[in-house]
């Protein structure tokens, strides 16, 4: 599949399945929540699903796992923000990691 059909998946696997990229994630995450080209209140969501993972109470959704609140939330930000900006941290992170492999 090519660079440009390859679909936007969150979490990178390899061929055995296991995930990659989680900490490339959790910095693209942390990036976006940083910049200020990104509407505050989608800064919301990956703010509310980790104080619903580290709340004492499930009464919001209490048949649902923690894991999955927590994913959807992360998930939905990154969706939601502004493609460009998205690519713009991602190819930063990228290049961050091809030069830490480099040294």
């Amino acid at each position: 599949m090519s660079e440009q059909n390859k679909p936007d998946v969150f979490v990178e696997t390899d061929s055995a399945g296991k995930p990659q990229g989680l900490g490339a994630q959790f910095k693209l995450i942390l990036r976006l929540l940083r910049d200020n080209r990104v509407n505050p209140l989608l800064k919301v969501l990956p703010v509310g699903a980790t104080i619903y993972l580290i709340s004492p109470f499930d009464s919001f959704l209490p048949v649902v796992d923690d894991a999955v609140v927590m994913g959807l939330g992360l998930y939905t930000f990154v969706e939601l923000c502004p493609p460009e900006i998205v690519a713009e941290h991602r190819a930063a992170i990228a290049a961050e990691q091809r030069e830490s492999k480099s040294s």
